[in-house]
């Protein structure tokens, strides 16, 4: 079983057993956490798709650990005016183990009802004070 989810404003394809490094999420390590933004689910050619997620799917995580990115150096420059601005960043990871895949369990779909047909004027029975009022003259 295989699904797309959603996390830190990425997707990822993921499948049980797999590592994952995202953008940071509350956890210690050993913790487990639930991803609840699924967006796609395989399961041996059967495919879910949601719109824009799967309701109640969810994908089961434990968290390995919390490291960091590799730092990136942030360089601003402005020609002839002697500005110059050098600094680093380094952006919080988290690293997942992907356990189980928790497929929603889908209600029987719910039977559409047909609409009494409309009832038309004439088919109404008269209105008796509406036959008091034309028949006084």
């Amino acid at each position: 079983m295989r699904a797309i989810i959603e996390t830190g404003g990425k997707q990822y394809r993921v499948a049980p057993g797999q590592r994952l490094l995202v953008e940071r999420l509350h956890g210690e390590p050993g913790d487990q956490v639930e991803l609840d933004r699924v967006l796609l689910l395989e399961n041996e050619g059967e495919v879910v798709v949601g719109s824009p997620t799967i309701d109640g799917a969810k994908v089961l995580a434990h968290v390995l650990g919390q490291p960091r990115g590799p730092k990136l150096t942030v360089f601003k420059f402005k020609a002839k005016v002697r500005y110059r601005r050098k600094t680093g960043h380094r952006q919080e990871q988290t690293e997942l183990r992907i356990g189980d895949i928790v497929r929603a369990e889908q209600p029987a779909p719910a039977r559409r009802r047909r609409a009494a047909p409309a009832a038309s004027a004439e088919a109404a029975p008269p209105d008796p004070e509406k036959e008091e009022e034309t028949s006084g003259t």
